[in-house]
């Protein structure tokens, strides 16, 4: 987990979107795999910025959910590179909430994520070493 929980946001922005009445869970509670789901469209995106080719998910590991996720918060969803291998990629990503009438938003779920790139045709294929910054 980032250190700045209370500084907050660290890393690239991904994804940022407006929870719904639609993904809420029995309790009316924003259901945790939509904010899951959220989480990996994003890391997925950098993934693929990285690899600079198609990635996919193989392994989610580390996650903590942290609080609570209501209808109407923004949930913003931010990218740092943890590790690059032969043909994955270890991202740690970090959703963050900001309520409406908050000034700052808040941690609410982070984890490691791991992608793997691909070939057009679903088989691992090698990740260029020669250039794994993050692209702007």
């Amino acid at each position: 987990m980032s250190d700045q929980t209370n500084a907050g946001p660290s890393g690239d922005l991904c994804i940022r979107t407006l929870a719904m009445p639609a993904d809420t869970n029995a309790n009316g509670d924003i259901f945790g795999g939509w904010l899951l789901s959220q989480m990996d469209v994003g890391g997925g995106v950098f993934a693929s910025k990285v690899a600079k080719s198609r990635t996919v998910t193989v392994a989610i590991e580390a996650m903590n959910f942290r609080k609570a996720v209501y209808v109407g918060d923004l949930v913003s969803v931010y990218a740092n590179l943890v590790r690059v291998g032969r043909t994955s990629l270890t991202i740690h990503l970090e959703a963050w909430a900001l309520r409406r009438r908050e000034a700052h938003p808040f941690l609410v779920t982070d984890g490691n994520f791991t992608y793997v790139s691909i070939d057009d045709h679903g088989r691992p294929q090698a990740i260029s070493q020669t250039d794994t910054r993050i692209p702007t």
